[in-house]
């Protein structure tokens, strides 16, 4: 126990001292009896954003559970499973009748395969670890990889936008016939927008992908959405920046979304990411691709791509709220942002107490435009009084533009006309990459409601 007791060293957290003294450690077998009952289960390693007041098990069924300290009598060690991290390489099969596509980590895990011996779940990127976790891979195209980040989602912002939209304009430049990005779903569709607005009119298709589930889980939609999105980039005809993920929560079919039109609408559903306002762009289905809209941008064998790579960062997205007092508004008036994005009630309303506020935002050269809170529907602030009193104080309508897309394009206006209000205004109410639309379809508004006797009846006869 002597490199055990070398690990303890230094350390007195309540779960290290439950395995000192019970003679157990990571990765071991063990039987834990604790005051809820007794479970049987792999020891995992604490994670850098674990805490020191649980221990972790895999069970048996590939699902965690953390037991905390004080609920634990004894550990009991079973057996020992080492191990092991790296992924043993296969060369990526390269066929010179397949297309080039380029692949961008910008961190997390982009595919994984799960090491049966320790539970332990070991991440894949460079194309021979991915060619081993994800075969498939190799009829579809010859991948390339390149980690440019190693961040959470909520940790990508304005500056990993401008390096991966010149990293996508110079693979363009390359040669590739499309660019699948490995980003994680939380933000995944702001990032969508930004580079929509950065990478114009680019001649391949750009698909963002992720997962909702890790390769751990029986449920795991990490290898069905990186195929889908793969063959996408390497075969689909639309030539746009898309996020490829989960249609139905079934296996059946991935979507294609429009980068502008896409959000993430549930914490752990597969198919948590809708269009809104419109339909998908296309189905992605065992290697065919239904297109779904006509208005689509084709692919081309040219390699013209318009990059306007900026931002300004001193631009945010306010969610109006019942009883929101004015000085929520000259708080960012005085901490010098620069420009405001409103979710507002309804057709596009705030109080009458913002007033003062808005009209001081106003006086000192801060853009301010309104998008709607109900995500569905269209900016329509001439029917009420409140409405045309918010435009007269320089509140600029958004059509239907979703509110993280016109927080997402206000930095980006703002950055490619840092002096220029003007020309803000012009490219804000101007649809770049179909963040607007003339009109929402009959079927771009869907949204059933459960418990109702004809939803019951219609789930009975889909729902497997």
């Amino acid at each position: 126990m002597t490199e055990q007791k070398d690990l303890y060293k230094g350390y007195r957290d309540p779960c290290l001292d439950l395995m000192k003294r019970f003679k157990v450690k990571v990765w071991s077998e063990v039987k834990a009896c604790t005051r809820r009952g007794e479970f049987e289960g792999l020891l995992l390693p604490r994670s850098e954003t674990s805490d020191a007041d649980h221990l972790v098990l895999k069970l048996d069924s590939g699902y965690n559970i953390g037991l905390h300290h004080d609920t634990v009598l004894s550990l009991e060690e079973t057996g020992y499973r080492e191990a092991h991290y790296k992924i043993p390489e296969k060369e990526f099969p390269v066929d010179p009748q397949h297309p080039r596509v380029k692949l961008f980590g910008t961190g997390g895990t982009i595919a994984s395969r799960l090491d049966y011996r320790t539970g332990a779940v070991i991440p894949a990127f460079s194309p021979g670890e991915l060619y081993g976790s994800v075969p498939e891979l190799a009829d579809i195209c010859n991948l390339e990889t390149e980690k440019l980040f190693g961040v959470f989602s909520e940790n990508m912002g304005p500056e990993e936008y401008l390096i991966l939209a010149e990293r996508v304009a110079e693979a363009i430049n390359e040669g590739y016939q499309g660019i699948v990005i490995g980003h994680g779903t939380d933000t995944m569709h702001h990032t969508a927008a930004a580079l929509s607005f950065m990478v114009q009119k680019p001649p391949v298709p750009i698909v963002m992908v992720g997962s909702q589930r890790s390769s751990d889980r029986p449920s795991s939609d990490a290898a069905q959405n990186l195929v889908n999105a793969t063959w996408a980039a390497a075969h689909g005809p639309i030539a746009e920046v898309m996020v490829c993920m989960f249609g139905p929560t079934s296996d059946r079919y991935n979507l294609l979304h429009r980068g502008t039109r896409v959000r993430k609408m549930h914490s752990s559903y597969r198919s948590t990411f809708r269009t809104l306002g419109d339909i998908p762009l296309a189905m992605v289905e065992k290697g065919t691709i239904e297109k779904l809209k006509d208005d689509c941008a084709p692919r081309r064998t040219d390699r013209e791509v318009t990059i306007r790579a900026a931002f300004e960062e001193r631009v945010t997205l306010v969610y109006y709220y019942p009883g929101m007092q004015p000085d929520v508004i000259d708080a960012l008036i005085d901490s010098g942002y620069k420009g405001i994005v409103i979710a507002g009630t309804g057709l596009g309303h705030v109080n009458r107490k913002t007033y003062p506020a808005l009209e001081r935002a106003r006086e000192a050269g801060v853009q301010m435009y309104m998008t709607l809170q109900t995500l569905w529907g269209f900016v329509q602030m001439h029917v009420y009084e409140t409405g045309r009193e918010i435009l007269e104080l320089g509140v600029v309508p958004l059509a239907n533009m979703l509110p993280e897309v016109a927080f997402v394009k206000l930095g980006w206006a703002m950055g490619v006309h840092p002096d220029d209000f003007d020309a803000v205004q012009r490219l804000m109410t101007t649809t770049v990459a179909g963040e607007m639309t003339e009109r929402e379809p009959h079927d771009g508004y869907l949204v059933v409601q459960g418990g109702v006797p004809e939803v019951k009846k219609f789930l009975a006869g889909v729902w497997r």
